[in-house]
């Protein structure tokens, strides 16, 4: 850090287990990876390649090759697994991630009906691969899934190998855990936090009002995702009580001294 500041919470540090934030990579180029890298390297511990742009990129092995050489590990969106699935594909995705020295491996089925079982045999699967994180919670806003169904989802999902389970919220933080308006869906959450360890919880937050919530609920170390690689500074500075939002946060309310 550029300063002394008494009273700061405590971050932990790289490789984290938890605390932990992905940026959602839409579409970098090569230089501006690099540039976003020069500055956020050291808050950036995951980065997933959106959707399917990873089939769509140029020269996309010379931009893995940027993350690589950061030691910041990559992987493909899940609406990519998705595609491959359900085009009889799963090989050839496999083979794809490992050409590509892509460690990290998504499963969700936003888009794609998967029975549960199978979808915890293709974790289990994929596990031998590589490190998988999975994603619970549909793209269809009318889809709307019991807390204890969440709760049942999730732990399957962990028991069959999965090092994260991420709460889906898609790119615009509207659906899943989220209301329509990108209000959070509070008792929701609450209810699997009774359950589920929140250190092995991603939840997808791309609003500010959003990542002000979990931060607010657990701390600091919260696990965020879908997060925007031009927010990445920002979120850092609100995670530690240097944003007017959170800026009583973390204070001791005895301690507390203006002069």
């Amino acid at each position: 850090m550029n300063f002394s500041l008494s009273q700061m919470p405590e971050r932990n540090n790289k490789p984290r287990n938890h605390g932990i934030t992905m940026v959602m990579d839409k579409g970098l180029s090569i230089e501006e990876t690099k540039n976003f890298l020069s500055i956020a390297e050291p808050y950036v511990d995951v980065v997933k390649l959106g959707f399917g742009t990873s089939y769509v990129t140029p020269n996309l092995q010379k931009k893995l090759q940027v993350y690589r050489d950061a030691g910041i590990p990559i992987y493909f969106g899940g609406t990519l697994f998705e595609a491959f699935l359900i085009r009889g594909q799963l090989e050839d995705y496999i083979r794809i991630c490992n050409d590509y020295k892509v460690g990290y491996m998504e499963v969700s089925d936003g888009s794609v009906d998967i029975d549960h079982k199978e979808k915890c045999k293709l974790i289990e699967r994929l596990t031998q691969y590589g490190t998988v994180l999975s994603e619970v919670g549909s793209k269809d806003a009318a889809h709307i899934i019991p807390p204890y169904k969440w709760i049942e989802l999730m732990q399957a999902e962990l028991d069959a190998g999965a090092r994260y389970v991420i709460a889906e919220a898609r790119e615009a933080g509207n659906v899943g855990i989220y209301r329509g308006t990108g209000e959070v869906r509070e008792g929701l959450v609450q209810e699997i936090l009774t359950k589920i360890p929140s250190e092995k919880i991603l939840w997808e937050a791309p609003q500010k009002s959003q990542q002000l919530y979990f931060i607010e609920l657990i701390g600091s170390n919260v696990n965020l995702g879908n997060i925007a690689p031009n927010e990445m500074i920002a979120l850092e500075a609100m995670r530690i009580g240097l944003r007017g939002d959170t800026f009583d946060l973390f204070l001791d309310k005895n301690k507390k001294e203006v002069k």
